[in-house]
């Protein structure tokens, strides 16, 4: 099967770390991308209690839990400041990085990047920096957890290529409408 080197997130401000992260840095570890809104019910129920276990339960040496605030929509009330307060109440101690707005229309840039149709959305991304898995909506703890084990037995990156022409392959879509539609396990753009 073949992968495509995963696009580096385009974030405009980091949460819980001192510098930026790149992906490019994380080279050599397994990166599991939760992608979240904080209004987003799925978000809040599945997602990001997901992404607390795997960054309490892997070891920081093989595997990089990412948050990715990606806001399509409330954008007036989901703040920096309103973001940084839903990550202390809640507890999150892994780095989150808030997407970059998009340049048209609502969707921010990594979202564009990445094809993603809403939130909660996993990304998994080999410790080559091939994206694996770009899954929508709720997804099972073992299942997630045995992803990421797998990839975690691959070997590792030994010699990274310098830039990913291929990246641009895992973009997907173009524009996008700005209806949004909300679940108990989910919101998706359509």
């Amino acid at each position: 099967m073949d992968y495509y080197y995963a696009p580096e997130l385009e974030i405009a401000q980091w949460l819980n770390t001192d510098a930026p992260v790149t992906l490019q840095g994380l080279r050599g570890k397994v990166v599991v991308v939760h992608a979240f809104q904080m209004l987003c019910p799925g978000c809040v129920a599945y997602g990001l209690p997901q992404a607390a276990a795997m960054h309490a339960l892997f070891d920081p040496r093989d595997v990089a839990v990412l948050g990715l605030h990606s806001v399509f929509e409330h954008h007036a009330v989901m703040t920096p400041q309103a973001l940084k307060a839903f990550v202390h109440e809640y507890r999150l101690g892994f780095p989150i990085g808030i997407d970059m707005p998009g340049t048209e229309g609502s969707i921010p840039r990594t979202m564009q990047a990445y094809g993603l149709r809403g939130t909660p959305s996993l990304l998994l991304i080999d410790r080559m920096g091939r994206l694996r898995v770009n899954h929508f909506g709720r997804i099972d703890d073992m299942r997630v957890g045995a992803l990421v084990a797998q990839l975690v037995a691959e070997p590792g990156a030994e010699a990274w290529p310098a830039e990913s022409s291929a990246s641009a392959a895992v973009a997907a879509g173009g524009a996008r409408s700005a209806g949004v539609v909300c679940d108990a396990d989910a919101c998706r753009v359509s």
